[in-house]
């Protein structure tokens, strides 16, 4: 752990900028066929743009300080296609949606809107819960005043993403709506033999005085529960997941988002996650972690406005020979601002868990509150950990702290349950699931709370404890 004053993050540290790399070359002109028959002039020009930053890139290496625990050499073995647009049977959709969400769904597979299991009804006047091809007249343009125009940061990942919209899920809030209903925002990777890359693109625009809670969950066709048996099938598939989420919030404007990653055990998942914060307003994430064989998820928060709050609740579960990477910016420019930042990692078998969570003061943003945390528990004398929370503070009255802890189980509390009449095995069990519970319980959806302790159950019975 470590305090140091840097104002600002180089792009040398997502990506290097040389004379390209062919591999990235020949990724971006995968994604990009059939793009061309979107004549869009503003999407033409954004796409442009970030074709130009890919050109330029290199993929990154463990030499460059912000993946240096985090290996992509194994997403270059393969020569992703880019996933055909497919369909799914509603028995195999309908388990994965929420109650609370009947009439405020949006569901996407291989990146291409599916109607016929999306569901949108019920929602305040004015509310638009939308593809972009659907948006109502009034908000064709009005997308591209927000559209990849996020400040919070610009990564070779994001600009793969940008270089080939064909689609985006649009969740517009007007001024001053409260939306009661969750909106539920389902991306299903439906992938077989030929590796495939598919490219989900979220815009969220809360304005002034507006409320809305969003569940933003990735998985792929296997992971899909059996209500008779209850029981997951995990496909072996190999697929890359490459997702963008940008998130506007106007001034007193609140947003409640569960991000969900729960992708085949030989996925690639990378996720950028941008927010930009108004004066007054509130904005909470809630990011589960619990698939792909590698996945890396950027987060960062842009302060516009004073007295703004950032509430960011993590919860990874990995085993196997999983690698889970996070990587949280958080920048505050202005006074009064408060943020506090909790994550939690549940690491077993020869699993790998990397956390870096950056808190950036500027000089201007005095009575600064800002509380960072992450706390690791190892199941495995193979396990791995490495976590870097860093504050950055050029403002001189502020009140901030970070730390990081790193333990296993102790005997003692399992002795203690044991003297209870509990078995050795669901004293574990208990333990375990006490650590993810209270960021579980964070979330405000009942159903995925039950659906996500039903895995952390599944996934502590059958880890190697013993070890």
């Amino acid at each position: 752990m470590n305090i140091q004053v840097s104002p600002t993050v180089t792009n040398g540290s997502h990506g290097s900028v040389s004379g390209g790399d062919n591999y990235l070359i020949e990724l971006l002109q995968q994604c990009q066929k059939g793009v061309e028959t979107l004549h869009v002039t503003s999407l033409r020009e954004i796409r442009d743009r970030a074709s130009s930053i890919i050109r330029q890139s290199t993929l990154p290496t463990t030499k460059i300080e912000e993946w240096r625990f985090t290996d992509l050499s194994a997403l270059k073995q393969f020569n992703f296609q880019v996933a055909a647009p497919t369909g799914l049977p509603a028995a195999l959709v309908t388990p994965l949606t929420f109650s609370e969400a009947a009439n405020s769904r949006l569901v996407f597979i291989n990146g291409v809107y599916t109607p016929e299991h999306s569901a949108i009804g019920d929602l305040p006047k004015g509310v638009v819960v939308s593809n972009l091809s659907g948006l109502p007249a009034e908000y064709r343009d009005r997308v591209y005043n927000y559209l990849a125009k996020s400040e919070a940061g610009q990564d070779i990942f994001t600009a793969l993403n940008t270089a080939a919209i064909t689609d985006v899920a649009v969740v517009w809030i007007p001024k001053n709506v409260v939306v009661e209903a969750p909106i539920h925002l389902l991306f299903i990777a439906n992938s077989f033999r030929t590796p495939t890359i598919n490219q989900p693109r979220c815009l969220v625009v809360a304005e002034t005085g507006s409320s809305v809670t969003l569940v933003e969950d990735y998985l792929n066709q296997f992971n899909i529960e059996d209500p008779e048996e209850g029981e997951a099938e995990v496909g072996e598939t190999v697929y890359f997941t490459n997702a963008v989420t940008e998130i506007w919030l106007g001034e007193n404007a609140q947003v409640s988002h569960t991000r969900v990653e729960r992708e085949s055990v030989e996925a690639f998942h990378i996720g950028k996650t941008a927010i930009t914060q108004a004066r007054d307003s509130r904005y909470t994430c809630n990011a589960i972690t619990l698939g792909a064989k590698l996945s890396r998820h950027n987060l960062d928060i842009y302060q516009t406005g004073e007295q703004t709050e950032t509430i960011l609740n993590g919860l990874t579960i990995i085993a196997g020979q999983q690698t889970a990477d996070t990587h949280s910016a958080i920048a505050l420019n202005y006074p009064y601002g408060m943020s506090r930042q909790l994550h939690k990692c549940i690491v077993a078998d020869k699993a790998h868990t990397v956390f870096n969570g950056r808190v950036f003061v500027a000089k201007a943003a005095q009575l600064t509150d800002a509380g960072q945390l992450n706390r690791n528990l190892l199941l495995s004398a193979k396990a791995r950990v490495d976590t870097k929370p860093q504050l950055e503070i050029i403002a001189d009255n502020v009140k901030c702290s970070h730390g990081a802890t790193v333990s296993q189980l102790e005997d003692d509390e399992i002795f203690y349950l044991q003297s209870r009449g509990i078995n050795a095995a669901d004293a574990q069990n208990l333990l375990v699931n006490a650590f993810a519970a209270e960021i579980i319980n964070q979330l405000p959806i009942p159903s995925l709370q039950q659906t996500l302790l039903k895995a952390v159950t599944r996934e502590a019975t059958t880890l190697n404890l013993a070890d």
